[in-house]
């Protein structure tokens, strides 16, 4: 029996990509942790940790989290997986902590998700809510019986500032500014795979077939442990 070696993998990609989901649809399908940054940083602001706290400072002053709280939070975490494969999600997010971790572990595969900007757009700014019971609508796939109105109580929908055209835009211009030398920096490595399209139902395969090659694929029963 040939034992593979440990998978050391990150996923990128902007807002409204599908990371989400296709990162939710990777750890249903295979042997991994799966390590959001956004994730770990609410838990440790939640618990009210040490790396917490420093970086609830700067939440607080409307600053960025430092490179090196964010490094700190990070891999303090992976000491607990050095076991397992993971998947990393949000980090690295800077050079800087690309370089950090790269200290402390080698990466084996960058997953990055390339979706257009524009399909992006039109994907967020079509989201529209029910304040009053939290129900989402989208005016492309699942829209309101009647425009502007909830189904079920009549009421008017609103529109996140969050998935205002504006800010949408300003968004994205703001994760390709950050990103771009990252993933400049794993493609001269040549470990950055790209998957492009404008459906994570039609990105999804490819990343499935193309994770096949680097881990053992398991039952869903036996993946739920993984979330």
């Amino acid at each position: 029996m040939v034992v593979r070696p440990l998978l050391r993998a990150v996923i990128m990609g902007p807002p409204g990509s599908g990371k989400g989901t296709v990162s939710s649809r990777i750890v249903t399908h295979f042997a991994l942790k799966h390590l959001s940054s956004g994730d770990l940083l609410r838990d440790n602001l939640q618990r009210r940790t040490e790396v917490g706290v420093i970086a609830k400072t700067y939440i607080n002053q409307g600053q960025l989290i430092p490179d090196d709280v964010m490094t700190r939070l990070m891999l303090n975490e992976l000491k607990n997986l050095h076991r397992y494969h993971w998947l990393l999600d949000g980090f690295p997010r800077t050079v800087p902590q690309a370089e950090a971790l790269d200290e402390t572990c080698q990466i084996d595969t960058v997953i990055n998700l390339d979706v257009p900007f524009e399909t992006i757009k039109q994907r967020l700014t079509a989201r529209w809510i029910h304040p009053g019971s939290g129900r989402v609508y989208n005016l492309e796939f699942n829209p309101p019986k009647d425009v502007g109105l909830d189904d079920i109580t009549r009421e008017p929908l609103v529109q996140r500032d969050d998935d205002k055209p504006e800010t949408v835009t300003k968004r994205l211009k703001a994760y390709e500014a950050q990103t771009k030398p990252v993933l400049d920096y794993y493609r001269k490595r040549r470990i950055l795979e790209s998957f492009s399209g404008t459906e994570t139902n039609k990105i999804w395969p490819m990343v499935h077939a193309f994770l096949q090659t680097k881990l053992p694929e398991v039952s869903q029963q036996e993946a739920a442990p993984h979330r």
